[in-house]
């Protein structure tokens, strides 16, 4: 039984080493930053929560208690990676494209990114609206 938590362990340690090398790789090579955007937050999230189940399971197996030091930090980061991303992908499209060269979003509507006040509530955009009447009669 102990043969096969070693091989298992040992997978999801080449497993982990072969994500986060190819998360690397595409971060170097890739052409644009949307596209290396993908590169650490989808293989080298996945690499390093192999990396971090193996660890869990060889304390588990080899010291024999249970660490959930591993599994919350695996959680932390299958969170707030993609978050992470859309945030700088966002970013991206607001700093880089102009809203006419983005392709028709789906639905009514503009991108949320080049709408004006797209995050304001409707009290502080009625707020907005009356101080610019009011710098315009002055």
């Amino acid at each position: 039984m102990e043969l096969l938590w070693d091989i298992v362990i040992s997978a999801l340690l080449v497993i982990g080493g072969i994500f986060g090398f190819v998360g690397s790789l595409g971060l170097v090579k890739l052409p644009d930053p949307m596209t290396r955007l993908h590169a650490p937050t989808k293989s080298a999230t996945l690499g390093v929560g192999a990396i971090l189940i193996a660890s869990m399971l060889w304390f588990a197996t080899k010291q024999g208690h249970i660490t959930l030091h591993e599994l919350m930090v695996t959680v932390f980061i299958f969170l707030t990676a993609p978050i992470t991303a859309h945030f700088i992908s966002k970013a991206n499209i607001f700093r880089d494209w102009p809203a006419e060269t983005l392709p028709e979003p789906a639905g009514e509507g503009e991108w949320a990114v080049h709408q004006a006040d797209a995050d304001t509530s409707e009290g502080e955009l009625a707020v907005k609206k009356e101080t610019e009447a009011a710098r315009e009669e002055d």
